[in-house]
């Protein structure tokens, strides 16, 4: 088991997917759609196996590939994957077989190519591979450069797919929302370039690579870090945290460098809208809470407070905005900037409450977004618009797709029973520990969910049936394998989310401990001393 090369395969898998979807006849579109499902079906089962095999309560790295890569900067090809890794890698692998078959006729060519599904699968399953090293990746230059190159795939998504429209303008504004999104990204990802080679230059003056040159081993230079070894100045590492943070707030998003995020959202089809939302953003979240909070521990606690507000600020702000919409999807994609506050002060609170909340937020928002986009996706291309105000009476001639546009609604105002709440919960209960009075404002958040979704529902599937919606139809079979596991997901981590903390918890335990932090202990007031208790009406003992 552990010579086999299972991260690698793992990752290379989609990869070599792509390739030979690409290589297929220019006429065998239902062929390239199908390899592509297969493929990414056959990357579902090899991620179960893996979370069969690993052992929770064992090395906190597993499955360790570790190769040269280019000796000459200390630079390795080494993956490893933790608890939290493989949970994200369990929804990434998840989630892409399924948008497949959401997106089966979503793709809409904007030149005369005869290659458009080879192309749109062959990206979706780029992403993915692009995605899942990302995950698994313990070097920092190797995390870097995929970091990075996910983008590419990402803004031909964006750009050069989206519902078919003759309409010159919205053509237009689809390629401003792709060039946007990369260029937010690339910004932010040229500022962590500088704060990677500034690490870098930090590790070789300390000598903590072979041969006492520099080195990216992710874990040399954690353990340097949090042992004291690393002799930069506190200004120095405040300065390589920020580069870091900068790049993943940015892909994250955090208010305020969110703007990109409504526009890709609404251009893409929906689902490269949820692969972005759902699984690429996530990327942002996960590199806090590994490259921030482990590499520079001291700057981390620095940035908290600032970065507690910011998020704060992000989730009654995305709230806000999703109640004025008129457009459903935009409506959809502000939602994500509230819940992603949520997660990054779940991470930010530095408790083991918030990060295990943080880390199922991930998890648990990937999928009620999932399914919430989807249907609305699905609506929207029978209607043909997505303007909250054209619609009306769906419940009637559609009440599968409403029935389950409902619950989808309930899970991300995150009711009791449904898996997002035990997420919001946690990071509520793990940010009260450490800052009481950004909790209470973020609870706020919960009653403004509830405005934007219950209204949301009353406006498009209530009330009398509008002009123009008698001939919706109901969900197809297609559609409803998509959204089935989604909401049975949403149920079953509602009320039994034991698998996924048995992964969680350990590695949250153990990222804690390795930078040095330990939840506050509760302040109780004193007891009244023996025999002089007051009683009622200031009478003593």
């Amino acid at each position: 088991m552990t010579d086999f090369p299972w991260l690698t395969t793992l990752w290379l898998a989609p990869v070599l997917g792509a390739i030979v979807v690409l290589l297929l006849p220019a006429g065998q579109r239902l062929l390239a759609r199908v390899l592509a499902l297969v493929v990414s079906v056959a990357v579902l089962a090899f991620a179960i196996v893996l979370a069969v095999e690993f052992d929770p309560s064992g090395a906190q790295y597993q499955f360790v590939e570790d190769h040269e890569w280019i000796p000459a900067f200390g630079a390795g090809y080494t993956v490893g994957i933790d608890g939290i890794a493989l949970v994200l890698v369990l929804l990434t692998t998840a989630l892409v077989p399924l948008l497949i078959l959401a997106g089966w006729h979503d793709e809409r060519e904007v030149g005369s190519g005869r290659r458009v599904s080879h192309t749109y699968v062959a990206l979706t399953l780029l992403v993915e591979a692009m995605v899942l090293i990302s995950f698994v990746s313990l070097d920092i230059l190797l995390f870097y450069v995929f970091f990075e190159a996910m983008l590419i795939p990402m803004y031909f998504l964006i750009g050069g797919f989206g519902p078919r429209s003759a309409d010159v303008q919205l053509r237009q504004q689809r390629s401003r929302a792709a060039v946007k999104f990369l260029l937010y990204n690339l910004f932010g990802g040229l500022i962590m370039l500088a704060a990677v080679i500034g690490l870098y230059v930090v590790t070789a003056r300390d000598g903590l690579g072979p041969d006492g040159a520099g080195t990216f081993d992710f874990r040399t230079v954690v353990a340097a870090a949090n042992s004291g070894q690393l002799g930069a100045a506190p200004a120095v590492l405040n300065a390589l945290f920020l580069g870091f943070m900068f790049a993943f707030a940015v892909k994250a998003p955090l208010w305020p460098l969110h703007t990109w995020l409504p526009d890709a959202a609404v251009a893409a089809t929906p689902s490269s809208a949820v692969l972005m939302m759902a699984v690429v953003d996530k990327v942002g979240t996960f590199g806090m809470l590994r490259y921030c909070l482990m590499l520079f521990p001291d700057a981390s606690d620095t940035y908290a407070p600032l970065v507690v507000t910011l998020a704060v600020i992000g989730i009654i702000y995305g709230a806000l905005l999703a109640i004025g919409q008129t457009d459903v999807m935009r409506l959809i994609a502000y939602t994500s900037i509230s819940h992603f506050g949520f997660i990054i002060l779940g991470i930010f609170a530095m408790t083991s409450q918030g990060q295990t909340g943080a880390t199922l937020y991930m998890v648990n928002h990937g999928i009620s977004t999932a399914a919430l986009f989807l249907i609305a996706g699905f609506l929207v291309s029978r209607r043909g618009t997505r303007l909250i105000a054209e619609f009306g009476g769906v419940q009637k001639v559609a009440p599968i797709l409403a029935g389950t546009f409902f619950v989808a609604g309930l899970a991300t105002l995150s009711l009791p029973g449904l898996s997002p709440f035990i997420s919001e919960f946690l990071v509520l209960v793990g940010t009260y520990a450490r800052y009481e009075v950004a909790a209470v404002i973020a609870t706020g958040a919960l009653v403004l969910a509830a405005v934007y979704v219950l209204w949301l529902y009353q406006r498009m599937m209530t009330g009398p049936v509008k002009k123009g919606n008698e001939h919706l139809y109901d969900l197809v079979p297609r559609e409803l394998a998509v959204v089935v596991p989604l909401i049975a997901a949403l149920l079953f981590f509602g009320v039994y989310p034991k698998p996924l903390l048995d992964f969680v918890n350990p590695a949250v335990s153990q990222t804690l401990t390795t930078i040095g932090k330990h939840d506050p202990t509760p302040s109780v007031p004193p007891l009244p001393e023996a025999g002089k208790a007051d009683l009622p009406g200031g009478v003593h003992k």
